[in-house]
């Protein structure tokens, strides 16, 4: 049975998570009770990679989204929250243009994409020859910050776009949308894949679980599509995305059936199999195409949107492997062992 992505409470978002430090703490104070929004220098201080400032932005973002139970919408636009989400932002951004390696040009980055190697040592690979079933669910949720609401971060770069590269957006959009069908919604059938799994599948459920590693995949696609200045990152991010999904995603299938997961957690990779490689054409030809018609200026961007992917990816895949192979959970707050199924 397809189950719909359910709300925390009845037409409210989720409840907010636990605290990782005084930055998330402080603007987690100010989203229950309006108490201080962090001073500028623990936000200096805070590592930009780590669970406190990761989980900052994630809050300031969230607001954009739908955002927590009991905090008002007004919040969305209050203008101190923006200066201190304007804060993390600059601290986030100026580490990823630091430490990201750099390609010389779109071409080069996207040639490196379209490689398989040969004795692959990533994630998906590693969850199709060798994964076992807590090792899926952990997968799933881990990914669930991102995939319960997949494609909307991609969103919002379409008003920022026009020509080839809006309409082969705007396509493929459709398609992470389901095409018009409420029950193909791709959203829609990750929350059917956590059932499989015996996972809840209410919005933001188990973000106390999520490292830091999987807050900072998701807070990078708020970055990009929320600035349009970045307009041009955002498209290297999703074409990187797009290019590297449906080869992962055949890993992934395979892993789902020869654990058992489930029917619906195999059909959501097999989905992803046929369509992104769909995608991956369009985005190439269509979306970066079209947008380096118009504005080849933006080329670097587009670079940089695509490294910066990998490079949180591999710091994401890392900290999952390091764990799984130490025989250890990867989620934060223990293991999902201790949390009944939700069968």
């Amino acid at each position: 049975m397809a189950h719909d992505v359910r709300q925390a409470r009845e037409g409210e978002g989720p409840r907010l998570p636990s605290a990782r430090g005084p930055v998330s703490a402080a603007v987690e104070g100010y989203l229950r009770d309006a108490s201080p929004l962090p001073r500028s220098q623990d936000i200096a201080s805070a590592a930009v990679y780590g669970d406190d400032l990761q989980l900052a932005l994630y809050l300031c973002y969230e607001l954009h989204y739908r955002g927590f139970a009991d905090v008002p919408d007004s919040y969305e636009w209050n203008p101190d929250l923006l200066r201190v989400r304007a804060a993390l932002e600059h601290r986030f951004l100026a580490a990823l243009r630091a430490d990201v390696p750099a390609h010389d040009g779109v071409e080069d980055a996207l040639a490196d994409l379209l490689v398989e190697p040969v004795d692959g040592t990533g994630l998906s690979h590693y969850l199709s020859a060798e994964g076992e079933l807590w090792h899926i669910r952990e997968y799933a949720v881990q990914r669930s910050l991102y995939h319960l609401k997949e494609a909307d971060p991609h969103a919002w770069v379409l008003p920022r776009l026009w020509g080839r590269a809006k309409a082969g957006m705007a396509a493929v959009e459709f398609d992470e949308y389901g095409g018009g069908r409420p029950d193909r919604v791709h959203a829609r059938l990750f929350a059917d894949l956590m059932t499989d799994l015996g996972l809840d599948t209410t919005y933001g459920h188990y973000l106390d679980q999520g490292t830091a590693q999987a807050l900072a995949t998701v807070n990078l696609m708020s970055l990009l599509g929320l600035h349009r200045a970045l307009r041009g990152a955002l498209v290297g991010h999703f074409a990187a995305v797009e290019i590297t999904s449906s080869p992962a995603s055949r890993r992934l299938a395979e892993a789902m059936r020869r654990t058992g997961a489930g029917p619906a957690a195999e059909h959501f990779y097999d989905e992803h199999v046929e369509a992104d490689a769909v995608h991956e054409q369009v985005v190439r030809h269509e979306v970066i195409g079209g947008l380096l018609a118009e504005e080849p200026h933006l080329a670097p961007d587009v670079a940089f949107g695509i490294d910066a992917t990998g490079h949180l990816e591999d710091r994401f895949a890392d900290r999952l492997l390091g764990a799984w192979r130490a025989g250890r959970t990867s989620l934060r707050t223990g293991p999902l062992s201790a949390i009944p199924l939700m069968f």
